[in-house]
């Protein structure tokens, strides 16, 4: 009667067991991953076909042949962002230790959604939340919480500005935007992350002002006043402007200080969506580039992209927290989570959209104390030098014209000899099949980018364990790859 059987409990022995050798294998996994292929380019169906399409068991397995399943499918068949070739979409190698943190943090399994439920976590994460504001350059009385990535990040701070500059009816009446007319300003380049917050909290997509770039990809800044001047002569209500720190086609950053000047003078929400670039803030001589972040309202940045944690770590940064809790607070009878006992208390489930909430932040204070400040300013830095090195070769190869490199995003294209440079449309259409063949044939793995017109090969490095060779080796793959489709 006093102890209970239950079919998910795995005793020490055996946990350990299976433990040791998972660890053992992603050991080996990490200390091999260079001699791997980034992907084994596998369609849907042939990996589909691996998991047998079999019915919900009735009857459960032995635990330890589970594990040595999962392991096998994973590492066999699996696209690898932390390969030192892959230079895809912006995630980044992740750190060992993180995915030690995960498991620690899952295994105490605290919910960081009320102080009550998560006392050590809640304060780390809040330590955490105190170390990226001093990382990138801001007040460390900036307020924030780890969400599950970019789109997150930007949305939870759409939302608290759109509480704060609407009209204070808003949270009881609604949007009636065919009325209110309220209107949001970015750069034609901004992530479709703002397309969806439009929709999702009631200012509808025709809200968005599309602001021209310039030919390096930076926000127009003079276009950018005239049409907030026309709006306000024409009944509209801005509200917000967004300015990229590091665009996620070519890493351009705006011109985040003017941004700041103009939305102080219209008394707009100044948003930064820095989920890929506002890291870079920490390398020195580069911190002019990032002028005007102090200004900014809010900030969303992504330490699984260019901090190297595990997926899922986004962050949310608000200038004043308490717009915050005045966003996303509220108190049903069934919430027993006072935060009145102490000032230090903070119930995280009144700074967002979550309720209950998973420890996201431990992976990140892990490696904020790992590697420190030092580490990441040569990591970065290094990261940089190895996107002007592919520029460089890019633009030096007869046969690959360099296009643009900002941040660590450097983007070209291959040309074949008996192809006009000026024929877009044939260099277009070859350079989107010989994307379709590297992302397929698991030597190295790019995306792409349409910059003033030319489709482009992408490469973005936040890989800590891409070298040197690994860059002469995706020049010399690009060429003989496009060479087999000619």
């Amino acid at each position: 009667m006093n102890e209970r059987i239950t079919p998910l409990a795995i005793d020490k022995k055996l946990f350990k067991q299976i433990g040791y050798r998972l660890v053992d294998d992603i050991a080996e996994f990490f200390d091999t991953i260079q001699q791997r292929p980034v992907t084994t380019g596998e369609s849907p169906k042939q990996i589909q076909a691996l998991l047998h399409q079999t019915s919900l068991p009735q009857n459960g397995m032995p635990v330890n042949e589970l594990f040595t399943n999962a392991t096998a499918l994973l590492l066999n068949h699996s696209l690898f962002n932390g390969h030192p070739k892959f230079f895809g979409y912006i995630t980044s190698s992740p750190a060992p230790a993180g995915a030690l943190a995960d498991m620690l943090a899952a295994a105490v399994n605290p919910n960081v959604g009320a102080h009550i439920l998560s006392p050590m976590a809640t304060a780390i994460e809040k330590q955490t939340i105190q170390w990226l504001a001093e990382f990138i350059g801001v007040p460390t009385s900036y307020g924030g919480l780890l969400v599950s990535g970019g789109n997150m990040a930007n949305f939870t701070c759409f939302l608290v500005a759109r509480t704060i500059k609407a009209p204070k009816s808003i949270k009881e009446d609604g949007i009636n935007n065919d009325v209110q007319k309220l209107t949001v300003y970015c750069p034609k380049t901004t992530h479709t992350w703002i397309e969806k917050a439009a929709v999702l909290f009631g200012l509808g997509t025709k809200s968005i002002r599309w602001i021209d770039v310039d030919n390096n990809n930076k926000m127009k800044n003079d276009i950018l006043e005239k049409m907030i001047d026309d709006d306000k002569q024409n009944g509209f209500t801005p509200l917000i402007v967004i300015g990229t720190a590091g665009d996620v086609s070519t890493g351009a950053v705006d011109d985040l200080k003017s941004i700041a000047t103009i939305c102080k003078k219209h008394d707009l929400w100044f948003h930064v969506d820095g989920a890929y670039g506002i890291p870079a803030a920490v390398v020195p001589g580069m911190q002019s580039l990032f002028d005007g972040i102090q200004e900014a309202d809010s900030i969303a940045l992504d330490p699984h992209k260019w901090l190297y944690s595990p997926l899922e770590a986004g962050c949310a940064l608000v200038k004043n927290p308490n717009h915050l809790t005045e966003t996303y607070s509220s108190h049903p009878v069934y919430y027993n989570f006072s935060n009145n006992d102490e000032p230090a208390t903070l119930n995280y489930y009144e700074y967002g959209l979550q309720n209950s909430r998973g420890f996201r932040a431990l992976k990140v204070w892990i490696n904020l104390q790992y590697v420190g400040r030092s580490g990441y300013e040569k990591m970065i830095s290094d990261d940089i030098k190895l996107s002007k090195l592919l520029y460089v070769l890019a633009h030096e190869h007869e046969e690959l014209e360099a296009i643009s490199q900002n941040l660590s995003i450097a983007t070209f294209r291959y040309i074949p000899p008996e192809i006009d440079k000026e024929d877009n449309d044939a260099l277009n259409k070859l350079n989107e099949a010989l994307l379709n063949a590297l992302q397929h044939n698991g030597e190295a793995f790019l995306s792409n980018a349409v910059v003033n017109g030319k489709y482009c090969l992408r490469a973005c490095i936040v890989n800590f364990r891409t070298t040197e060779q690994d860059i002469h080796e995706l020049a010399e793959i690009v060429v003989r790859t496009g060479r087999k489709l000619r």
